[in-house]
């Protein structure tokens, strides 16, 4: 078994409107730093992401942020995260988010978290990754998408198999017990990602 060495976490750029949602982050983040979880995330000082990587930096772990250089000019890149890493586009930049982590989880957020999941799933349906992607269902936030994904599945647009590739938890404690079964492996081929891009 493949002890989780780095977690992507995809989340919003706002907060939202219940406080659940900044708590579940908080939360995960600072469970991330005490089991020593490398957290790779889009790189921002606002929203949920502000708060996961504030967490895990308070609780004195590691973080990897990667951050297009337009969004660094506009002065969202968190600056006390000391491995910040600035690409080109956000195409590079979920190319490297992949490689660097072996897991993902999608907390509650807009439409970059709802692409960055679909993509990493799509990915994962074209056997390009076989890493573990999990939502974190805060307050059934996702059940909306949820029931999408077996809509599409009943209509004959996604097979089962590739429905089973999201595991929705809906507590932290539910998601990090799935990473524990299911920690995948780097890449099997980095390359394949960048063949996106």
């Amino acid at each position: 078994m493949h002890m989780l060495k780095s977690l992507c976490v995809f989340c919003g750029s706002q907060s939202g409107s219940d406080p659940a949602y900044a708590a579940a982050a908080e939360e995960l983040g600072s469970l991330l730093a005490r089991r020593g979880i490398r957290l790779i995330y889009g790189g921002g000082n606002i929203g949920l992401m502000g708060v996961a990587a504030d967490a895990v930096l308070a609780h004195g772990g590691d973080v990897t942020g990667v951050i297009p250089e337009s969004l660094l000019r506009r002065e969202l890149a968190h600056t006390g995260v000391q491995d910040m890493r600035v690409v080109v586009s956000m195409h590079t930049r979920k190319a490297l988010m992949a490689e660097l982590s072996q897991g993902f989880v999608a907390l509650p957020g807009g439409l970059g978290t709802f692409e960055e999941l679909c993509e990493i799933l799509t990915w994962g349906q074209l056997h390009f990754h076989t890493k573990p992607v999990a939502l974190l269902n805060v307050r059934g936030y996702y059940d909306p998408l949820i029931q999408m994904l077996d809509r599409a599945v009943s209509e004959q647009f996604m097979r089962q198999e590739n429905r089973e590739l999201l595991f929705v938890a809906n507590s932290v404690a539910e998601l990090m017990a799935y990473f524990d079964r299911h920690a995948g492996p780097s890449l099997d081929d980095p390359d394949a990602i960048h063949e996106l891009t």
